[in-house]
């Protein structure tokens, strides 16, 4: 690829990166000045196409990057994103925070995680655990279907789509989300108390088929999530990326989030030895759903052994630069935390 196409790829991919809109000849003319026309641009993105870096999504439309054209990106055109001195005190001291508490480093890494990359965050542990009720989201997905999504927290997502009447609206689903929260966070099955339940009950009587099937798969996800080994953290983060604005994308991406076997594979392997790795799109399966999203993710590690894997799942958009940055600074100082836990008894 000679520098004239590398500079348009470049320039198509971190526009696509930052707006999510498909790019055109003009826009790159008008906004990277590469010193030479749209027409000229035009041909060059035409050989491009042509090579499979990158992609028209519709007819007339501008282009985005293929797996290929990112994974170009990510070899030979990103350039290193360094952490603000904020970013770095921020991690420091919020594992330092937790740092007598196994149990809350690695909660606290993957909301660190998921906080500073606005992804979902994915924490690979050795044991699962006890979970406890986080966070219940009620989302109208139209007049007569509500999607219910439980989060634990020990990042274990379940979801369910119910019926509703129409006469519940959007500001229904909140009102029922807001109260949930409030009364059952940081609840477990032991503290959910039936006096509790009828309290419940009495505040929210008019929504009881929504409350019924709500405190239902609360319950369903009491007890399967003590068998879950891997911790996520920022689940309604992807719904705010562009990629996630129609019903048919959420429950996809959330099925996805539930298959606890696939995201520990995603985040095991021998590969996961060598520090950062980035896989993208079909680089991670071919035949799945998961084709649509890219996996940065690198190993932690006690007294130079893995131990466990931290990523981030986003969709093939992602800011890779800043994502990997992230990783790796983060795993680096949670192997050293980990390390004055358990092998040096605290500070």
């Amino acid at each position: 690829m000679d520098e004239r196409k590398r500079k348009v790829l470049l320039a198509i991919v971190q526009d696509f990166i930052a707006t999510a809109e498909p790019v055109g000849s003009r826009t790159i003319a008008k906004k990277y000045r590469l010193g030479v026309s749209p027409a000229t641009i035009r041909n060059e993105m035409a050989d491009l196409e042509e090579m499979g870096y990158i992609e028209q999504p519709h007819t007339s439309a501008g282009r985005i990057p293929s797996v290929r054209g990112y994974r170009y990106y990510v070899d030979y055109l990103m350039k290193k994103r360094e952490l603000t001195k904020e970013e770095e005190e921020l991690i420091r001291r919020g594992l330092d925070k937790k740092v007598r508490d196994v149990a809350k480093v690695f909660r606290c890494t993957g909301d660190l995680l998921s906080q500073l990359t606005s992804y979902t965050s994915m924490v690979l542990t050795q044991q699962g655990r006890p979970s406890k009720f986080k966070h219940i989201q009620l989302v109208s997905m139209n007049p007569t279907r509500t999607m219910v999504i439980v989060v634990m927290d020990n990042g274990a997502v379940h979801h369910r789509m119910i019926e509703t009447p129409e006469s519940i609206i959007a500001a229904d689903l909140e009102t029922l989300s807001r109260v949930l929260n409030a009364k059952l966070q940081g609840m477990n099955m032991d503290t959910i108390k039936f006096t509790l339940l009828q309290e419940l009950y009495f505040e929210l009587g008019r929504y009881k088929q929504i409350l019924d099937l709500s405190l239902e798969l609360i319950q369903d996800s009491l007890f399967l999530a003590e068998e879950d080994r891997i911790y996520l953290g920022g689940v309604f983060n992807m719904l705010t990326q562009p990629e996630f604005h129609n019903a048919e994308r959420i429950k996809t991406m959330l099925g996805i989030l539930e298959q606890e076997e696939l995201l520990c594979e995603l985040l095991s392997g021998e590969n996961l030895d060598q520090g950062v790795t980035i896989r993208i799109g079909d680089e991670i399966e071919d035949d799945s759903d998961i084709k649509h999203y890219s996996v940065v993710a690198a190993p932690y590690t006690l007294s130079g052994r893995r131990i466990g894997t931290v990523g981030v799942l986003g969709p093939t958009r992602m800011d890779y630069a800043k994502v990997i940055s992230v990783v790796d600074f983060l795993t680096k100082n949670l192997s050293v935390v980990l390390d004055r836990v358990l092998r040096g008894g605290g500070r």
